[in-house]
């Protein structure tokens, strides 16, 4: 396996970060969405499939930018938290 690793190990390679939104799908399991990349969506049956399904989808959006020659746009953390309304 670090055979592997150091095949795909590219020092010129940076790391980026980007804050995702797992939420509880009503069927089971995490709809995945990026605040960051508009249209980003993905899922997961748990929330460790849910992270490395993030992951692929990122990379692939990213992918498609630099193909279109658009740089990777800047994390925008999110900010979430509960609003109450009243209805009748």
């Amino acid at each position: 396996m670090l055979g592997a690793t150091r095949r795909w190990y590219n020092p010129a390679m940076k790391v980026l970060n980007y804050t995702v939104v797992m939420t509880p799908d009503e069927t089971g399991g995490y709809v995945v969405t990026c605040p960051s990349l508009p249209g980003l969506v993905t899922e997961g049956d748990t929330l460790e499939e849910a992270r490395a399904m993030a992951a692929d989808a990122i990379l692939c959006y990213l992918e498609g930018l630099d193909k279109a020659g658009l740089p990777a746009p800047p994390n925008k953390p999110a900010v979430t938290e509960p609003v109450s309304v009243q209805v009748a």
